[in-house]
């Protein structure tokens, strides 16, 4: 590859759009500067007309293109995943467990630990445990069975499997021993999480004391808010300097709902996810989530028995699109909510989530109503709409 120029109407960057001009896309795959000139007989890539983002980074994805990261099965994460997320415009993602055995979960780490690096689309920049530590009041489509106080010892385990990749995991703060959980793994740069909780405000204050940072899909597996018990709900609005995970497909939660979380919250602290499980992208029908059936149709993915929403098939580039459209975020604010906001919430902006010189080129080219138009990574062409 060659040093080339992109051309484009708009570059999204983390606290600026800039308008018009050139980007440099350096030789060994990295982003240069911005220039309004590009240099004489330089290669120029031209997308007028079209705007160019950072590349998606899903912080919570389960499954995509049939594969789930609960089958611990390592071509289906490391290659069918990672290559199908490129079409969702995901150039960064933290594949994603769900509630099960110590064992189970510690397998999941080996694989993942030991094959990260041989991602052949988008790039594996840790893991997210959704679980084990939660209550079963708001268990949602996991598995109760599983479900206990939270174990620094099993985390040690964990992370230890998993060669450090381990970057985010889940409790609900009402669980016995969690504030001393909590305080010892932020200690160690994993951050914590708080979610599928009954917890009082109280307890979620207490949570985020001990240095949780992060909610797990706002309103979504916790207690709402009421005019006497503030709960979970009340507790994302009031506690400042946390990150509220959100899906935006427009069945999880109720667009105003989401626009008030984003008014609360500020649109710096929200981070769009997908909560995708093994169905995105693929026909409706009949699918697993982890132990669970589950029935895909008009958009929704839903236990069988029950018919409690299921994960999602949420394409994240849909979820930016979508709050656009919704009138809650400009999209300059959208992008920012899909890219460097969930970077942030766990530590990787420092690698991904934004255009800057010396990162890895890593972006997408959005059209004027913001659909994708193509993705890129390490400054070449891997998906095309």
């Amino acid at each position: 590859m060659t040093t080339y120029y992109i051309k484009a109407d708009k570059f999204f960057y983390p606290y600026e759009v800039k308008v018009g001009g050139y980007l440099e896309v350096t030789a060994d795959g990295k982003f240069g500067k911005h220039t309004m000139q590009a240099p004489e007989h330089a290669e120029i890539l031209d997308y007028s007309g079209k705007f160019i983002a950072p590349g998606l980074v899903d912080t919570h994805v389960h499954g995509y293109a049939g594969a789930d990261v609960m089958d611990n099965d390592k071509d289906g994460i490391v290659h069918t995943m990672s290559d199908a997320l490129l079409s969702t415009g995901v150039t960064s993602f933290l594949p994603t467990a769900l509630t099960a055995s110590y064992e189970q979960l510690r397998d999941i780490c080996q694989t993942i630990g030991d094959h990260y690096t041989e991602a052949s689309g988008a790039k594996i920049q840790g893991i997210f445990f959704e679980g084990p530590y939660f209550t079963e009041k708001y268990k949602g489509a996991q598995n109760a069975d599983y479900m206990r106080n939270p174990s620094f010892e099993e985390f040690q385990g964990w992370q230890a499997a998993a060669k450090g990749m381990l970057l985010k995991i889940a409790v609900a703060p009402e669980r016995d021993g969690v504030e001393d959980f909590i305080s010892k793994v932020t200690a160690t740069g994993t951050r914590v999480a708080l979610g599928h909780s009954d917890a009082t405000y109280e307890q979620a204050v207490r949570g985020a004391e001990a240095g949780a940072s992060i909610w797990v899909h706002a309103y979504n597996g916790m207690r709402g808010l009421t005019h006497r018990e503030l709960g979970m709900v009340g507790a994302i609005y009031e506690i400042p300097h946390t990150y509220a995970e959100l899906i935006c497909d427009g069945h999880h939660v109720h667009p105003k709902a989401c626009d008030i979380l984003m008014k609360q919250k500020g649109h710096d602290h929200v981070a769009l996810i997908t909560d995708c499980m093994r169905a995105g992208g693929e026909p409706d029908g009949d699918y697993m989530l982890g132990e669970y059936p589950v029935i895909v149709e008009n958009g929704t993915a839903r236990l069988k028995d029950g018919g409690n929403l299921a994960g999602s098939i949420l394409k994240l580039k849909d979820g930016l699109k979508n709050v656009v459209e919704w009138g809650i975020a400009s999209p300059e604010e959208a992008v920012m909510m899909a890219t460097l906001i969930p970077a942030k919430s766990v530590g990787i902006d420092d690698k991904c989530g934004r255009i800057k010189p010396g990162f890895a080129a890593d972006f997408i080219v959005l059209e004027e109503d913001l659909e994708l138009s193509a993705t890129y990574l390490n400054g070449e062409k891997v998906y095309s709409a």
